[in-house]
This record gives structure tokens, sequence and C-alpha cells, in this order.
């Protein structure tokens, strides 16, 4: 059981040797305010977050399944993977890209 007075900012309970009393300043009430004030700000916007993102993945849609491949629309040209190795390895790039 403790009992707070905050006009003379002291806190007073009762302890195994009688009452406690702690005293604080000002200052440091001030800090704990704008500490609560923050947390209380990013409290909400953490909801508001989750909240948005629970909204954004109902409206997902499905994904579809298939097995379709990657065509490219473009005109491609083959690039060895390593010229000095002789074998069918080549990336296929964009034909306007440079090899290097």
């Amino acid at each position: 059981m403790a009992v707070p007075n905050y006009t003379y900012l002291k806190l007073k309970m009762s302890g195994p040797s009688g009452i406690i009393t702690i005293e604080s300043t000002y200052e440091h009430a001030y800090d704990c305010d704008v500490k609560c004030i923050e947390y209380a700000k990013a409290l909400v916007e953490a909801e508001t977050l989750i909240a948005n993102l629970d909204r954004l993945g109902s409206e997902l849609p499905e994904p579809k399944c298939g097995t379709r491949t990657f065509e490219p629309v473009e005109a491609i040209k083959l690039v060895p993977v390593d010229p000095t190795y002789p074998d069918d390895r080549a990336l296929r790039i964009n034909a306007t890209l440079n090899i290097k």
C-alpha cells in the first residue's frame, strides 16, 4: 500500500521499520511525463500500423498456383558464364546490354 502526494512529489509507504518516504524533483517528474507521452505515442502508432497491416493482408489477392515459365518480352542474347570453360552454361541478358 502506497500513498502518492503529487503536490509535494512524495511517495509514502509502510516498511518493516516504519514509514518509507521517497522524494523527487520537478525536473525528474517532467522527464517522466515526457517519456510517458513518447511511449503512448509509440503505442498508438504501433497499434495503427498493426491494424493497417491486418487490413492490407486481408485485401491481398489469392496467389495463383501454376507452372508458368518466365519468357522474356524483348530480344535477348546469351553470354557464357565462363568463356574459358567449354559447356552450354550461359546467362540470358537483354540484347541492348553490354556483356561486361
